[in-house]
């Protein structure tokens, strides 16, 4: 394996082997349908229906409340001093466990706003096909190599995450139709993403290139790929759950849900 030691920015994807820019740019469609669906657009527009908003926050709870036991799971792969890359996914796992543990109790902060409980999130029995995402995460960080599981949560369910929070946030209409009692604790998890997660999912693209250089093997770039994109897959198949309550329930009529359709395609 040629070694790969980052000299560039951390954000220029020109810094990183060709092999993982090559990935990157393979991936973009498919990140895309999950930053760019509908749901989020009209989230940050207030004008996703309740059912919609509900069945989003309770589905997405177990992804929520059990990403430090995801990255427990990938911990139990390092071995310190074995390789620059282990070190670095070491440090970035421990203190990134810690801080996810708080993003769960913002997440019930948020569904509060939308009238659920934190008993309802956890005994929620009608969201298979948005928990699929975090039977994804258990099931790559289980079974998948140190570099492959934090391709597929640290970069991808978390890069995507960063993004479509940053595309909530874009405007102030969503904030404002909260009351104002409430408006700080239901934004803190979406607040706490749009800037947090920014430059954590490109840490996590520098822990895969460098523990697996610059000349990977084709099995392990392929490996690196179908992880990335099965996330952002299960990701959008998710939000077609979250919107099929619209659909079928009190949808807005002026809204689109054109783009909820054949979302899995190029997956």
């Amino acid at each position: 394996m040629k070694e790969f030691q980052r000299t560039g920015e951390l954000k220029d994807i020109g810094s990183y082997p060709l092999w993982l820019q090559q990935v990157v740019r393979d991936t973009q469609r498919d990140k895309l349908r999950v930053v760019d669906h509908e749901l989020f657009a009209l989230m940050r527009d207030a004008k996703l229906p309740l059912a919609a908003m509900q069945r989003f926050l309770v589905g997405v709870w177990p992804t929520i409340e059990r990403f430090p036991r995801f990255m427990s799971m990938t911990l139990k792969k390092v071995s310190y001093g074995r390789s620059p890359g282990e070190d670095m996914a070491r440090r970035y796992l421990m203190h990134n466990i810690r801080v996810e543990q708080k993003h769960a109790e913002y997440w019930v902060e948020w569904a509060r706003s939308a009238g659920l409980t934190a008993r309802d999130l956890a005994e929620s029995e009608e969201t298979e096909g948005l928990k699929a995402l975090a039977h994804w995460c258990w099931f790559v960080c289980d079974q998948g190599s140190l570099s492959v599981a934090i391709a597929a949560t640290n970069y991808a369910v978390e890069g995507a995450t960063g993004e479509w929070s940053c595309v909530v946030c874009s405007k102030a209409d969503y904030a404002e139709s909260l009351p104002a009692e409430v408006r700080g604790p239901a934004m803190r998890w979406l607040r706490v993403h749009a800037e947090y997660d920014d430059t954590h999912p490109w840490e996590a693209l520098d822990i895969v290139a460098t523990l697996l250089g610059h000349a990977p093997s084709q099995r392990e770039i392929d490996d690196v790929r179908r992880a990335i994109r099965a996330s952002y897959a299960y990701m959008a198949m998710a939000l077609d759950h979250a919107m099929a309550a619209a659909i079928h329930g009190s949808f807005d009529e002026t809204a689109s849900n054109a783009s909820t359709l054949g979302m899995l395609d190029a997956a």
